[in-house]
C-alpha cells in the first residue's frame, strides 16, 4: 500500500506510468473489488456464525407482571368461616353446655365455668393468620431465568448449514479473484489502446509531415511548369484529409487517456506517459500455443464458483431434509419468582435449578418434506447443467483465442513483410518525383500505401499483445 501511495503521490511529477504500475493503481482503486472484499469478509464471519450453532447457547430472561387481581387460594367464603373459627366454635361450645347442664345438672357449675372462658379470641386470630399465610400476593410478580440449551441432534441441519457457509465463503473468493481478473483485462486494454493511438498520432504526424513536404515539392514545380494546378489541388486535399485524421486520433487519444486514468484512480487531467508507446519492445508471438482443459477448469473460477454451488444445493437438499426429522436438545436453567412458593407462600425472591431433555418429532406435513426435497434436487440438477454448459462454453472461448493468437502472429508478420515493401516503394517513387519521371498521383498512392502499412503493423504488434491477454484470461492464468 506504501507503495501505491508513493506511486500515485509523484504522477504529477514524473507521469510515467508502466503496465504494472497501471494494473497496481487500478487494483488499488478499484471499488468493484473493494466490494468483493468486503464479501468475502461477509462469507467469512457468517461461516463463523453458523459454526457456533454447535456450541451451547446461553440466555437470560427477567419479566415484571402488574396484575388487577390477586390470585387466592381460598374463596371469600372460606376466608370469612376460617377468620370467625373461634366465634363459631365458641358458640357451637355454649350450645352443647346448655345441652349437657340439661341433661346431667350436677356439672352444671363446671359447664358454666368452662363456658366463661374466651376461647373465640385465640381461635379468630389463628383464622386469621392462617388466612394471611394463605394469600399469594400476586398483583406484583418478577420472573427471571437463566438458561442453557445444547443442540444434540438437529437431523444434521446444522453440519449443512456449517458446509454451506463455508462453500459461500470459497465462493465469494473465487467472485474476488474473477474481479481482479476482469480489473487487470480492463486495464490492460485501456493502456494498449492508448498505446496504439500515441503511435498512430506520432504516424499521423510523420504523414502530414511528408505531405507537405510533397506540396511544397508540387508549388514549385507548378511554378516551374512541370506541374499543374490539379496536381497541387490533389495535394491540398490529401493533406486537409491527413489533418482532419490527425485531429481525430489526438481526440481518441485524449478520451483514451482519460479512461485510463480513471481507471487508475488519478486526476483525468493528468499528463501521462506510457513506458510502451514506442512499441520496441517485442513480444514472443506464439505459433501454436497449447493448453490442458483440465488445468484450464481448475484455474477458472467460474468453474470453481459452479461446482461451490453445486455443493452448496446438496447441502440445501440435506437442510430440506432435516427440517422433517426428529430433534433432541439437553437444557437446564435457572428459575427465580417473586413471590416464591418453595418455602411457603412469600414475597421474596426463590429460584431453583431445571434440568430437561426436549425431543420434536415431526408427524404428518401432508408430504410437505418429501416435496421440498425433491425441489431441493432439482436445484442440483440445474447447477450440474450449468456447470456442464459452462465447461462447453469455456473450451469453445480457449480454443477461439488460440486461433486469434495464431491469426495475430500471422498478421504480424504479414504487416512487417508489407511494411518493408511499402517502404521501398515510397523509396522509389520519392526518387522518381525527385527525377520527374513519375506522377505526383504515384507518390500520393505510395504515401497512402506506406500508411496503411504502417498502421496494419501498429495494429498487429498490440493485436499480438491483446490476443495473449485473452488467451491469458480464457485459461484462467492472467494473474497480478
Amino acid at each position: 500500500m506504501t507503495i501505491l501511495l508513493g506511486i500515485a503521490i509523484s504522477l504529477k511529477a514524473q507521469s510515467v506510468l508502466t503496465l504494472d504500475s497501471c494494473r497496481a493503481l487500478a487494483i488499488a482503486n478499484n471499488k468493484d473489488l473493494l466490494i468483493s472484499e468486503q464479501k468475502s469478509k461477509a462469507a467469512y464471519y457468517d461461516r463463523k456464525a453458523a459454526f457456533t450453532n454447535y456450541l451451547p447457547k446461553v440466555s437470560a430472561t427477567g419479566a415484571y407482571l402488574r396484575n388487577q387481581k390477586e390470585i387466592s387460594l381460598l374463596s371469600n367464603d372460606q376466608k370469612h368461616s376460617i377468620s370467625n373459627l373461634g366465634t363459631t366454635a365458641s358458640s357451637q361450645f355454649q350450645d352443647v353446655a346448655r345441652q349437657l347442664a340439661g341433661a346431667h345438672p350436677e356439672y352444671a357449675s363446671l359447664l358454666q365455668s368452662i363456658g366463661e372462658m374466651d376461647i373465640a379470641t385465640p381461635l379468630n386470630n389463628a383464622g386469621n393468620s392462617l388466612v394471611d399465610a394463605l394469600r399469594t400476593d400476586s398483583r406484583n410478580i418478577w420472573v427471571g431465568e437463566v438458561g442453557i440449551t445444547q443442540p444434540l441432534y438437529m437431523g444434521g441441519k446444522i453440519r449443512a448449514y456449517n458446509k454451506i457457509t463455508g462453500y459461500a465463503e470459497e465462493i465469494a473468493r473465487e467472485g474476488h479473484d474473477l474481479e481482479l481478473q476482469e480489473v487487470i483485462l480492463n486495464t490492460d486494454e485501456a493502456y494498449w489502446l492508448v498505446v496504439s493511438l500515441e503511435n498512430k498520432k506520432k504516424l499521423a504526424e510523420g504523414y502530414l509531415t511528408l505531405l507537405k513536404k510533397l506540396e511544397g515539392d508540387i508549388e514549385k514545380m507548378i511554378e516551374e511548369g512541370v506541374a499543374t494546378k490539379a496536381d497541387g489541388l490533389t495535394v491540398k486535399v490529401r493533406v486537409n484529409e491527413a489533418e482532419l485524421s490527425l485531429t481525430k486520433v489526438e481526440n481518441g487519444l485524449t478520451l483514451s487517456k482519460m479512461v485510463l486514468c480513471q481507471l487508475c484512480g488519478i486526476p483525468l487531467d493528468t499528463e501521462i506517459i506510457l513506458v510502451d508507446i514506442p512499441l520496441e519492445r517485442s513480444i514472443a508471438a506464439a505459433e501454436n500455443p497449447r493448453f490442458d482443459m483440465n488445468q484450464v477448469y481448475a484455474n477458472r473460477p467460474e468453474i470453481r464458483s459452479l461446482e461451490l454451488a453445486q455443493g452448496i444445493y446438496r447441502e440445501k437438499t440435506n437442510v430440506a431434509r432435516a427440517e422433517h426429522l426428529p430433534t433432541i436438545a439437553l437444557t437446564g436453567n435457572y428459575l427465580v419468582t417473586n413471590p416464591s412458593f418453595y418455602n411457603g407462600i412469600n414475597n421474596k425472591f426463590g429460584g431453583q435449578f431445571r434440568v430437561g431433555v426436549s425431543v420434536s418429532v415431526p408427524i404428518w406435513q401432508w408430504g410437505e418434506g418429501m416435496y421440498k426435497v425433491r425441489s431441493a434436487r432439482t436445484q442440483v440438477k440445474i447447477a450440474e447443467y450449468q456447470l456442464t454448459d459452462a465447461r462447453e462454453k469455456i473450451e469453445l472461448q480457449v480454443n477461439q483465442s488460440a486461433f486469434q493468437v495464431k491469426e495475430a502472429a500471422k498478421k504480424l508478420r504479414m504487416s512487417e513483410s508489407n511494411l518493408e515493401k511499402a517502404d521501398e516503394n515510397l523509396r522509389y517513387a520519392t526518387l522518381g518525383f525527385e527525377e520527374g519521371v513519375i506522377p505526383p498521383s504515384n507518390v500520393l498512392e505510395a504515401h497512402t500505401a506506406w500508411l496503411s502499412a504502417q498502421s496494419e503493423k501498429i495494429d498487429a504488434q498490440i493485436d499480438v499483445r491483446l490476443t495473449k491477454l485473452y488467451l491469458d484470461k480464457s485459461t484462467g492464468t492472467l494473474k497480478k
